[in-house]
């Protein structure tokens, strides 16, 4: 039934926003007609007609949302090797070297984490292991990357260990991302089932990327996994404001995709010891502050004159308070990315200056160990999310794939269990409840007027625990109606 439009869901049970209406967890049929539900009724009640899915008793809840992908960087993570498991730099460098030359004449890894390794990259190593051939790594968290010096020579850049970081190697990033609009186009669409598999309706996309053409190309060849919010960087703000992109704004193609909001990343990360903080990593300095103060205030303020809200990646404490004052001065809205540590103070500020918090639980997990290491010194709170909301911030939670993958359940499961080892849940005075993950990973409700974006699931997620939730079976997902996945 992939693709039919329905006029109903017979037999589900909600369980996310809406849920509120009903007095038990009896079945419903829910009635659809343009994209919206019009009339939700007991199972039976009401006669159906038409292309009826029967549910026979699964959960359904609005559909998902990812608040933050970086979409083409995702879609070509499986062409790329994963590294995520390397130990070392040394066996990092031996992953490289089994793998086979591009087309492009180039090797590509990814996913590697060095901040544990007990050895530093360089460039020596990485040049015995991979010889000629231009190789490129790059960290997990996209920060920063190492190549070897048939690289190097190629895309003109110099540094004795190879690695470049935070500009640098978003400019790496940016070209190897560059690939065949073809090519591209078919990864995404691949990977826009995948998502839709896992009950996804929606996505935030932060590719580094002038996109409005691409996506409507992409949606004009036949695109209709998921709805897309598309953000522009500094770079092409004033691309943005003269073709009068304002945020929310639709670029045709049925809707599908709208235009997003400015996005700008004021400091490094965790993993490239980049991220800044009031007090100093181990030996390693305080992080570093890729757009200062004045610069910041700056754009959002031509950015909030324009029509557009403004997404600040700010992930260490002091980036966080540098991005609130900007907010302030500016009078702009948005949201601020990831807020992995911020000072106790900034949380109540946050919410009175009305701006949403888009987080990635996952990352907690990840980072865990890191963060013992790094931030052992740091008095901020570490990865915040029930801190956040009980101060009254709104969260949306989402994967910053293809750091943490694309997984909707992954994410909600992070949140509330605050674990996904044999470990125990770190920090679990942050975790979430099942209905503030969902509700943070939402945008409408199972209701009359809405539209009908919906996840319909074999478990109720309220009864899940985090592993259970992870594995979260999803019988089907409908985008305005429309039958995106089915199983």
């Amino acid at each position: 039934m992939i693709g039919a439009d329905l006029d109903a869901l017979r037999a589900v049970r909600i369980a996310g926003p809406g849920r509120e209406f009903l007095f038990d967890d009896e079945p419903v049929d829910v009635m659809i007609r343009d994209g919206l539900i019009v009339d939700i009724a007991p199972t039976g009640a009401i006669a159906l007609t038409g292309r009826i899915l029967d549910a026979e008793g699964a959960w359904v809840l609005p559909g998902l949302w990812d608040n933050h992908v970086h979409t083409v960087q995702w879609a070509l993570a499986s062409d790329r090797k994963w590294l995520g498991d390397a130990a070392s730099a040394r066996e990092a460098a031996a992953l490289m070297a089994s793998v086979a030359v591009g087309p492009d004449g180039r090797r590509i890894g990814r996913g590697f984490r060095d901040a544990l390794w007990p050895d530093a990259p360089e460039l020596a190593v990485l040049d015995a292991a991979t010889a000629d051939a231009p190789t490129y790594l790059i960290n997990a968290d996209v920060h920063s990357v190492w190549l070897n010096s048939a690289a190097l020579a190629r895309e003109g850049f110099q540094t004795p260990d190879g690695v470049l970081r935070e500009e640098d190697a978003f400019e790496i990033s940016r070209r190897l991302d560059s690939v065949d609009p073809d090519h591209a186009d078919a990864a995404v669409r691949a990977a826009g089932a995948q998502a839709a598999a896992r009950g996804i309706t929606g996505l935030v996309d932060f590719d580094m990327a002038w996109n409005a053409e691409a996506w409507a190309r992409r949606i004009a060849a036949g695109f209709d996994a998921h709805r897309v919010e598309f953000s522009v960087y500094p770079m092409d703000l004033d691309r943005a404001i003269e073709a009068g992109l304002r945020t929310g704004d639709a670029l045709g193609c049925d809707g599908l995709a709208t235009m997003g909001r400015l996005k700008v990343i004021s400091d490094g990360s965790l993993g490239t010891r980049t991220a800044a903080c009031s007090h100093p990593y181990p030996g390693e300095g305080h992080g570093v502050m890729t757009v200062e103060q004045p610069e910041l205030i700056e754009l959002l303020t031509r950015a909030t004159g324009a029509g557009l809200e403004a997404s600040v990646h700010a992930i260490g404490d002091r980036a966080a308070a540098s991005a609130l004052d900007a907010f302030a001065f500016a009078g702009a809205a948005g949201t601020i990315e990831h807020a992995q540590l911020l000072r106790h103070a900034d949380l109540s500020r946050m919410a009175r200056l009305g701006l949403v918090a888009s987080v990635q639980p996952q990352h907690a997990l990840d980072d865990r160990d890191m963060a013992a290491r790094l931030w052992a010194e740091q008095t901020g709170v570490a990865y915040p999310l029930a801190a956040l909301l009980r101060s009254g911030v709104e969260l949306r939670l989402g994967s910053d794939a293809p750091v943490s993958p694309l997984d909707p359940w992954a994410a909600i499961a992070a949140a509330v269990s605050r674990t996904d080892d044999a470990r125990e849940p770190w920090h679990p005075e942050e975790r979430l409840s099942i209905d503030e993950a969902i509700a943070a990973s939402v945008r409408s409700a199972v209701r009359p007027g809405d539209r009908a974006d919906l996840a319909v699931c074999a478990v109720d997620p309220r009864s899940a625990d985090g592993e259970q939730l992870r594995r979260m079976p999803v019988h089907a997902t409908l985008l305005g109606g429309r039958v995106t996945h089915e199983s």
